[in-house]
């Protein structure tokens, strides 16, 4: 998994809080309406990236520990979630979504914006999914989201982005349908606290995977109940998950 720059961090950080913004009514809703959450109020943010939806998720009541392979990424996340850090509500862990283990019992385990897509192989997603159940507690959540196909194949073409003048940039995607992954390099500038601007280049990358495979892997692993869904409704069975540039899936322990 890409563990981000300093640049890209702080790219990130001003551009990409929409999807935390428009993910976090929904999460809160469906996990609210559930037992669980009367239970247990410890979150997982898994890829927790800057931390929007951490703070989200804090400023309703719960716990949240924050993990995340990237240290510039963590340090926004600290920054905004200060206050909760210093409560003892919140913490954020630099460490491999593919690869990690915790000494808690999450009631609800997220990852969000097509982080798990970011992982290279699907072996490296089974992992992933491994080191979650170890840590969701019996009848505890875990929803996360992934491109499809479908949503990959969008990934083509090319953006400039000029609307304000604190950051310019360009995007130019690919999708290899041959290799089942997309690309998108993302370069431009950004205006510093001095007043000069700073380069920044960064290729993200996004690895296909079929949702058969992933529900079976999930499956094999121990989650029950596995449903595909969109953002808008988490309790809307979608029975063709392939159809949808972005799927949700909830899964239960």
């Amino acid at each position: 998994m890409q563990a981000y720059s300093d640049s890209f961090a702080h790219i990130y950080n001003l551009r990409w809080g929409f999807f935390a913004e428009r993910v976090a009514p929904k999460l809160l809703a469906y996990y609210g309406s559930t037992e669980m959450s009367q239970q247990n109020k410890q979150i997982l943010d898994l890829c927790c990236g800057t931390g929007q939806l951490a703070k989200e998720l804090l400023d309703n009541g719960y716990q949240v520990t924050g993990l995340d392979l990237s240290e510039p990424m963590l340090e926004h996340a600290r920054e905004r979630a200060k206050d909760y850090i210093e409560s003892g509500q919140a913490k954020f862990i630099e460490g491999d979504a593919a690869d990690f283990t915790l000494n808690e019992e999450f009631g609800l385990v997220i990852s969000t914006f097509d982080a798990l897509n970011h992982l290279e192989s699907f072996d490296a997603l089974c992992s992933c999914f491994e080191c979650v159940y170890d840590v969701t507690a019996d009848d505890g959540y875990f929803i996360f989201d992934l491109n499809t196909r479908t949503g990959l194949k969008r990934w083509s073409g090319a953006h400039y982005d000029n609307a304000d003048e604190e950051i310019i940039m360009f995007t130019r995607g690919v999708y290899d349908e041959f290799n089942e992954v997309a690309y998108t390099q993302i370069s431009g500038f950004f205006k510093r606290d001095d007043g000069l601007y700073e380069r920044f280049e960064e290729t993200v990358y996004n690895t296909l995977f079929e949702m058969a495979a992933v529900k079976d892997a999930l499956i094999d692993i121990g989650f029950r109940d596995i449903q595909f869904t969109p953002l808008e409704d988490l309790t809307r069975i979608i029975e063709e998950p392939e159809d949808l540039g972005r799927v949700f899936i909830v899964a239960r322990k």
